[in-house]
């Protein structure tokens, strides 16, 4: 499906990245592996070179400009271009109201989930011009349609993410760049079971969340992003996507 692209996924290091970054070089891309926790995507990258597939791993922080503009340009130089982007890093806390929620942990939230999204478009867009066009799926939230109960910092964030993707599809469509977003429900990641050990009764909450009453897999999401990477997509940009198991259907 996608054989001779070449794919940035953020937060690479575990749960949805994670998924995706095999499924996409299981479907013929070459991946670009970019997370914090450089141990992580090391082997990951080590285990799809492993069964036959093409990867590289560059640790750095999406909230660093210079960071993301490392990792895109080790695309280029190592696969020759780069056509397909997953910026999925992200960053959630247990929910507050808005009056308790610390300026720094506002920030915290904004920097790793618009300013993390605003640096890879920034940088991804104009490679992918270069190469001729190309995808990116932004990871949002049931938070960025509607207010969940998670931390008021968080449904911000998460509804720029939606706005940042339907300028950026108004922006590039004329290049060829289509530019979606996902609206993903609660998902069994590592960052929610950690969410779910210090206040064991949300997962109760998190599963009703669905008509499904349970939560997604890892890969669930990663096949969603898969589908708008790839040309099966074709028409589609600018779309908010939900894989969150009915949640915003009844919302």
């Amino acid at each position: 499906m996608l054989h001779g692209k070449v794919a940035m996924i953020t937060g690479a290091s575990s749960g949805i990245g994670a998924a995706a970054a095999r499924l996409f070089a299981e479907e013929g891309a070459a991946v670009v592996l970019m997370a914090r926790r450089a141990d992580r995507i090391e082997k990951l990258a080590g285990s799809i070179v492993e069964s036959g597939g093409r990867a590289l791993a560059v640790p750095g922080d999406v909230t660093c400009g210079e960071d993301v503009r490392r990792a895109v340009e080790a695309a280029v130089d190592t696969f020759g271009g780069l056509h397909l982007a997953f910026n999925n890093a992200g960053y959630a806390s247990a929910g507050l109201p808005l009056h308790e929620v610390a300026p720094e942990e506002y920030d915290r939230t904004m920097d790793v989930n618009v300013r993390g999204v605003w640096n890879c478009l920034a940088h991804q867009i104009p490679r992918m011009i270069d190469s001729g066009g190309g995808a990116v799926v932004n990871t949002s939230s049931v938070a960025g349609t509607v207010a969940t109960g998670a931390s008021a910092a968080y449904v911000a964030a998460k509804h720029a993410v939606i706005g940042l993707t339907r300028a950026a599809a108004a922006d590039y469509g004329r290049h060829g760049v289509r530019v979606n977003a996902l609206v993903v429900g609660a998902t069994r990641t590592e960052m929610m079971e950690q969410i779910i050990s210090a206040s064991p009764a949300l997962e109760s909450a998190f599963t009703a969340e669905s008509v499904q009453h349970r939560m997604a897999a890892p890969d669930e999401v990663a096949r969603a992003a898969l589908w708008l990477c790839s040309e099966h997509a074709s028409f589609v940009t600018g779309a908010a996507m939900p894989v969150d198991g009915g949640a915003t259907a009844t919302s």
